[in-house]
Order: structure tokens, then C-alpha cells, then sequence
């Protein structure tokens, strides 16, 4: 390399580094500058004669993500140290102890955790091993920690062009999978839009590059209608004096691909390509009151779509992002969306969570998210081996949409979409939620099923005899609520199997039998269980006699040699049909403990099964029951076939839900058609009555699904009934 080259490349690294030192606006003081400088310096002098692969000096990279973190994550001084220097501490030209000692404790910490990731990344972390979990714990040690190196991953991402083909794939799905959800929930829209697009054009340039040729051969027409749409509201704004600025952003080519797959439209379909931006300049005291009168404004020039006002000036989003949405039918009777915002937040709209916390008046990045990150470490610290689900559920978290609901007192809860009552009492307090059997909505009793809308106002209801059930994770939505509920019920099975293991111990210490693996081993063979642990849970609930279990250790009892998919419990309780052992559900079968669950009850005629429950016996469901998954899925080995005999017991409970119109003797007459004309005995109603309609549920005693579907079709001929169906009552 010449001497010219040589100096053209150090006029450009310093060019590169002033532009840093003035895009970063919080380095003003000597002080920050001092550090900055020093960072810097330490990392040329590493990366000093080293080239990438383009042939480009080494520190352009690690000065690129410093401007990364600033210009476009909104990031500060601290986070340029540590984009700086993190890669010279992961190769050891520099230690830990001396990283405090120049810049601090928290950059130390950042930096580790920076280490930490690159660590892990070396030993490739897939989905399925540890290494996945051990990265996300790193990231919830501070979230300047995955902003680094989200900063990182959209560096590689932007100069990929001349990779390997695999090579960009690979990283293309990383960052679809982990890194767009995660500038998703942060509020970085600009970089999770500037991610999905070269994601996608490394997944699938075909598509890619022909919706990128669609817009420029539409740009001119699209120029010439937003001008067309805009100089109205222009002239409109400049009357009333308004200082702004007008912008029209078209739809990132992913986001236009994904409304073509979710409308099932072609490209010229899809009529909001583009949306305009109204950003005000005004005082935070007025921006609020200057956003709804340029609504005004705009409202009155053109048609709103009254579904489509989205307002989160009043209520802003969860991660800060603030913004008044209104789509307007716009000339050629087209949809236009229209998103008028004042300046302070358009800068947290494009730069999410970082410049947020800036303009609350933080003197660092830190603060606001302290509650999400520790409940992120305690979903994956206390989350099961499956990596899979975890990432999953996780994912789930960064995406949901909200709602926002009130506690008595008036407090602003903000829930994901579709949480229930249920949700609320876990995200007040864990106990709370284990304890919880009901509560109330807008003043009126609810169970704990009960779906959540914006603004209702919620208490709860607690029992210290309550306990978390299986079936609530049918319901839950909240990663926090289901990883409690797992976590509570796996607490008493373990402690259940821990009693058993003791019981056996000291039973087979009695018999002067060895507590070994081939002696469990012969026992889970014969029980047909797949892990130790259900066989000492089986024990510790009286599920197998003692004195059997000595003749299988004896050798006085033959083990079977084979484990088939089901384990065949209550063998002398069941007959055998076609093959198959089926338990035959009838009130006279004699040595069956076995009971209807409350949760589908089951009648005569229903399709049934049985599923071996702890300490209650069989409890028998329907194969409609709404804990039919989770039970085969999870406890095959716990599942029996059964069906009813030729007569059943002639008293099945079942609740029907009945809607109508309020009219005067309207319960009178439903009450007849049950108790005297088909003289079904009717163990309770409850009608709630509202705007001259009602809905009532009502309790009755039956003989068969045939019985019920007689009742049903009497109701609904009573004069003001519009629909009865059949009701499964919430425990």
C-alpha cells in the first residue's frame, strides 16, 4: 500500500470518529470526551494493520457499530465504550480489571456481558441447546447488552452482499427469528424495518427484487397523488401558524410482502403503500392539544374511517412509542393513513426504548425497563429443558399487542390482548394469582376465564385453599402467568415424588432390598412408567400396594419384558374390547374409583375418555374437553379409552346458556318448559338482564345427551329466546 493510502485511510478513520463524537449528543463534557478518546485510541492501536475481508482497515467496523448504537438506537457515551472496546476484551488484549479501573463499573459489566454473547455465539447457539438460553440470560442482564450487539448483527447484516450464499441465510434467519421480534418490542421500528427487508432479500430475493421494481415503477404516481393529498393540509396548517414537517414513508417491501399474503392481494391491491407523517415542533405542555387539532384539520378535509383512529398520545404504547394514527379516504376514494406526532416523538418512534428514557431526563440509557428484564430472567432461569417452547413463548411476549385495564384504586395496568382475569391477579402479585377464584369486571362477579377488554375496571378474588390448576395454561396468555402456573404445579409433584422416593427407601431398607437403579427400573417397568419420578409420585399417593411392590422386587410377580405406549392401570377395572382396554363407565361397576370432571361434564352419549388423576382416581372427560390436549399430549401413559354402558347413571349435571329479549315472564315460562313440561329437575339460574336483552345460564339435571338436546329444542321455542346451547362451567 502506498504512502497516499496509508494517509487517505487514517484521514477517513479520524473523519469517522469526529462524526461519532458529534452524533453522539450527550458527549459534551471534557470528561465523557476524555473517555471516548481513550476507548478509541485503545481499540485503533489493537486493530492496528488488521484488515477485513473486503480489505477495509479492521477499526471501520468497530467504529460503524458505535454510530450504529448512536445514530439509529439512540444510544450514549457508555455504549460507544463498550461497542468500542468489547471485541479487544473478548481476544484478551485488555482485561476486565483494567477496563474498570479506566471506564467504571457499569461498562465493565456491559462489556462482560458483551464477552459473554461472543462466547456463546463461538459455541454456535442453536434452539435446541443450552447455549440459546445461556445468550438470552445475557441480554437480560441490561438491554444495553443486546443493543450492542443488535447494532452488530445490522452491521453484518448491510454488508453481506459478497458472502457466501449460506453464510447469508444463516444470519438472515437469526435475525428474523431473534433480533426483528426484539426491536419490535423495544419501539426501534426504523432498524426492525431496515431488518426485515435485507433479511428477506437474503431468504427470498426473488420476491424481494420484484416488489422492489413494482415501487419504482410506481414512484412518479406515487410522488404526483401525495402532493395531490398533502397541499390541502399543508395550506390547512400554515392558517392556524403550525410549524411542522410533512413526510410520506412508504411500506418497507417486507411489510408490503406481508399484506399481500395476509389480504391475499396482488402488489397493486394493497392500497396503504404509502402513509404521510405530520411532525410537529412544539412545547411537550401543548403537543398533545396541537396533534388533535391537526386531526382536526385533517378530518375535516378528508373522510375518516372511524376503526381505524388509533390513539397513543393518551395511552402510549408500552415501550414509549407515542402517535396519532387516522386513515382517510383520500382522492380517487382511496385509503391514506395519516400519523400526526410532534418531534420529541417521532425521535422515540424511530429510536424506541433509548431516546424514551432521554426524554423522561435520565443522565444515562438506564431506567424503564427493570420490570421486563426480570421478568424475562425469570421466565428462562425457571423455564423447563424444551429451548423450542421457550423461544416461543418469549417471541410471544416481544409481539403481543395491548390492552389496558384499571385496578380499584385507578392504577393503569397494561396487559397483552386477550389476557383474562387471571392474567391481572399474576401480574399484581404471583400469590395473588395462585390464589385466585374469581373477581369482578366493571362491577359485576366474573370467573377467572374471563377475557379483558380496554378499560375495564378489574379486582380479584383470592382463597387461601385455592391452588393452580393444569387447565389454566389453556387459558393464560401472559409468559408470566404460565411460567408460574408450571412452575407451582411442578413444586407439588416434586414434592409429592420426594415423599414416594422416601416411602420406598425406607420399605425396601425393611425388606433388606437394595435401593438401586435395577430395582426402580423393574418397577417402572411393571407400572409402565417412562421416569422415575411418577412411579415415587404413584407411591407417595397410595396408587400401588406396598406388598405388591415387594413381589415385584422378589421376583414373585413376573415384569413384563416390553413397554407398550399405554400403561394398562386398573387392569382388573377394565374389559377388553377389539384388543384394546377400555374402561366401561357405568354406576354399577363395582371397585372403579372414578368420577366425572367438572370441567367438560360428561354425559351419557358424550364421547368419553378416562385420564388417571392423582389421589381422585379416573376423572372422565369429554374428547371435546377444552384439557383433552394437554392431558395426551403430556400424560399419555395416564390416558384410558372408556365408554358408557347401555344405560348410564339417569343424573348428569349440565348447564345450558340461554340468550333473549328482557320480557316480562320470560324466566317464568323457560323455568315451565324445564321443571314441569319435560320435569327436568333444575338446580340453579342466574339471568343478567341489560338494554332489554338477557343472558342467563341455567343448571340441570339430566339423563343423556339425547334428554338435552329434547330440552334445548323446547327452549328455544319459548317466545323472546333467540339461543340455547349447551354451557362447560369454569372451576
Amino acid at each position: 500500500m502506498t504512502e497516499f493510502n496509508r494517509e487517505e485511510e487514517r484521514r477517513q478513520i479520524l473523519y469517522r470518529y469526529k462524526h461519532l463524537l458529534v452524533t453522539c449528543k450527550n458527549i459534551v463534557t471534557r470528561a465523557d470526551i476524555k473517555l471516548v478518546r481513550k476507548a478509541f485510541e485503545l481499540s485503533l492501536k489493537d486493530h492496528e494493520g488488521e484488515r477485513r475481508t473486503n480489505g477495509e482497515p479492521a477499526i471501520y467496523k468497530s467504529i460503524s457499530i458505535a454510530q450504529i448504537v448512536v445514530e439509529e438506537l439512540g444510544l450514549g457515551r457508555t455504549s460507544v465504550i463498550c461497542s468500542l472496546l468489547y471485541d479487544i476484551v473478548q481476544k484478551k488484549r485488555i482485561s476486565l480489571e483494567e477496563i474498570s479501573e479506566l471506564f467504571g463499573p457499569k461498562v465493565t459489566q456491559i462489556i462482560q456481558g458483551l464477552v459473554k454473547v461472543t462466547d456463546i455465539y463461538n459455541q454456535n447457539p442453536t434452539l435446541q441447546s443450552e447455549n440459546f438460553r445461556k445468550l438470552l440470560l445475557s441480554f437480560a442482564d441490561d438491554v444495553r447488552v443486546v443493543l450492542i450487539i443488535m447494532a452488530d448483527r445490522l452491521f453484518n447484516l448491510r454488508n453481506l452482499e459478497h458472502k457466501p450464499i449460506e453464510f447469508q441465510k444463516a444470519l438472515a434467519r437469526e435475525i428474523e427469528f431473534l433480533y426483528i421480534p426484539f426491536a419490535h418490542r423495544l419501539g426501534m421500528y426504523n432498524v426492525k424495518s431496515d431488518m426485515e427487508d435485507l433479511a428477506l432479500r437474503y431468504l427470498n430475493p426473488d420476491v424481494y427484487f420484484e416488489i422492489e421494481k413494482k415501487l419504482k415503477d410506481s414512484e412518479e404516481q406515487r410522488q404526483k397523488y401525495v402532493k395531490d393529498f398533502v397541499d390541502p393540509i399543508k395550506a390547512e396548517l400554515d392558517q392556524f401558524g403550525m410549524k411542522y414537517k410533512v413526510k410520506a414513508r412508504t411500506k418497507s417491501i417486507a411489510s408490503i410482502l406481508h399484506k399481500m399474503q395476509k389480504k391475499q392481494v396482488e402488489f397493486e391491491e394493497v392500497y396503504d403503500i404509502f402513509a404521510i407523517r405530520i411532525i410537529l415542533k412544539a412545547t411537550p405542555k401543548k403537543e398533545k392539544s396541537e396533534c388533535w387539532k391537526v386531526y382536526s384539520a385533517v378530518s375535516d378535509l378528508y373522510r375518516p374511517n372511524p376503526n381505524r383512529l388509533r390513539d397513543w398520545i393518551t395511552i402510549p404504547k408500552s415501550n414509549g412509542y407515542e402517535s396519532l394514527h387516522t386513515t382517510v379516504m383520500g382522492p380517487d376514494n382511496r385509503w391514506v393513513e395519516v400519523q400526526i406526532r410532534s418531534k420529541r416523538m417521532n425521535r422515540i418512534a424511530e429510536q424506541g426504548f433509548a431516546a424514551h428514557w432521554k426524554y423522561k431526563g435520565g443522565k444515562s440509557e438506564e431506567g424503564g425497563l427493570d420490570a421486563w428484564l426480570q421478568d424475562i430472567r425469570e421466565v428462562i432461569e425457571s423455564h423447563g429443558s424444551d429451548s423450542i417452547d421457550l423461544i416461543d413463548s418469549f417471541k410471544a411476549d416481544l409481539y403481543h399487542k395491548e390492552i389496558y385495564v384499571f385496578t380499584p384504586k385507578g392504577d393503569l395496568k397494561q396487559l397483552s390482548a386477550g389476557a383474562t382475569l387471571l392474567d391481572f391477579a399474576y401480574s399484581i402479585h404471583s400469590d395473588v394469582g395462585d390464589k385466585c377464584i374469581g373477581g369482578t369486571v366493571n362491577q359485576k362477579n366474573v370467573s377467572i376465564r374471563q377475557v379483558l377488554n380496554n378499560g375495564d375496571q378489574v379486582s380479584v378474588t383470592t382463597s387461601n385453599s385455592q391452588k393452580p390448576k393444569l387447565d389454566w395454561l389453556n387459558f393464560v396468555v401472559s409468559t408470566k402467568a404460565k411460567n408460574k402456573i408450571r412452575q407451582t404445579i411442578k413444586e407439588e409433584m416434586l414434592k409429592e415424588s420426594d415423599l414416594g422416593k422416601e416411602t420406598l427407601k425406607r420399605r425396601m431398607k425393611n425388606w433388606k432390598i437394595e435401593f438401586c437403579d435395577e430395582n426402580i427400573r423393574k418397577l417402572m417397568t411393571f407400572y409402565k412408567y417412562k421416569i422415575a419420578a411418577d412411579l415415587y409420585q404413584g407411591i407417595a399417593l397410595e396408587q400401588h400396594e406396598l406388598s405388591e411392590i415387594k413381589d415385584i422386587l422378589t421376583d414373585k410377580k413376573e415384569v413384563e419384558k416390553t413397554v407398550p405406549e399405554e400403561r394398562p392401570d386398573y387392569s382388573s377395572k377394565k374389559i377388553t374390547k377389539e384388543g384394546e382396554d377400555v374402561l366401561i363407565v357405568d354406576e354399577n361397576v363395582s371397585n372403579v374409583e372414578y368420577s366425572l370432571a367438572n370441567c367438560c361434564n360428561p354425559i351419557f352419549g358424550d364421547e368419553i375418555f378416562g385420564f388417571i388423576s392423582i389421589g381422585k382416581g379416573i376423572r372422565i372427560h369429554r374428547l371435546g374437553c377444552p384439557n383433552a390436549g394437554e392431558m395426551q399430549t403430556r400424560y399419555p401413559y395416564r390416558v384410558v379409552k372408556a365408554n358408557w354402558t347401555d344405560k348410564g347413571s339417569a343424573s348428569y349435571q349440565a348447564v345450558l346458556h340461554i340468550t333473549g329479549d328482557d320480557e316480562l315472564g320470560i324466566v317464568s315460562n323457560i323455568s315451565d318448559v324445564i321443571s314441569k313440561d319435560l320435569r327436568v329437575q333444575m338446580r340453579s339460574i342466574s339471568v343478567d338482564t341489560n338494554a332489554g336483552s338477557f343472558v342467563g345460564n341455567v343448571t340441570v339435571v339430566i339423563a343423556s345427551t339425547e334428554h338435552l338436546d329434547t330440552l334445548i329444542v323446547k327452549l328455544k321455542r319459548v317466545k323472546g329466546v333467540h339461543r340455547v346451547t349447551r354451557y362447560d362451567p369454569v372451576n
